[in-house]
């Protein structure tokens, strides 16, 4: 069963350049050499997106790959298929990485144990519901990533494809 989505890399230090080809490359099974070009939203910082095809899973791979470097911005999605959900992950180095679930318009869905927790949060006065849900909802992330998503408008796509 394969799916498809994008990978964005919003903004990564050129020294890191190669070495997100490489961790995408280890997970698509197919070497990768990316179009950088400058993310003016953070001088000395380059960015790069592309889309891909492989196996569902293939997005939270993506997103394990590149999670753990301190100077990287990107978001990875995966479309719905007919047997598994669609999916987004978003990571920022002041915030780490969020995963959503996604249906097939791309809204994001919230379980409902998730809602539930957040209400007794809120009724406990432990937290406020409507930070809470904002969470969930992964503002904080699209807040933040933002003004690097704007300044990307334009950049070239390349389709890439996992080697099964």
């Amino acid at each position: 069963m394969t799916t498809r989505g994008v990978l964005y890399v919003h903004s990564a230090p050129r020294a890191l350049c190669p070495h997100v080809e490489w961790a995408i490359a280890g997970v698509l099974g197919t070497r990768v050499g990316l179009d950088w070009i400058r993310q003016p939203a953070a001088p000395g910082t380059w960015r790069s997106e592309f889309s891909w095809q492989g196996q569902a899973g293939t997005a939270s791979k993506l997103a394990s790959a590149l999670r753990g470097w301190r100077l990287l911005r990107f978001e990875v999605t995966a479309e719905p298929s007919a047997n598994a959900e669609g999916e987004r992950y978003s990571c920022t180095p002041e915030l780490g990485i969020f995963h959503a679930v996604t249906g097939i318009h791309g809204d994001i869905l919230i379980p409902e144990d998730r809602l539930r927790a957040a209400l007794v949060r809120s009724q406990r006065a432990e937290t406020d519901l409507e930070s809470d849900i904002a969470k969930l909802l992964g503002k904080p992330w699209d807040d933040e990533l933002e003004p690097f998503r704007y300044a990307g408008e334009g950049a070239p796509v390349r389709w890439l494809h996992q080697v099964v």
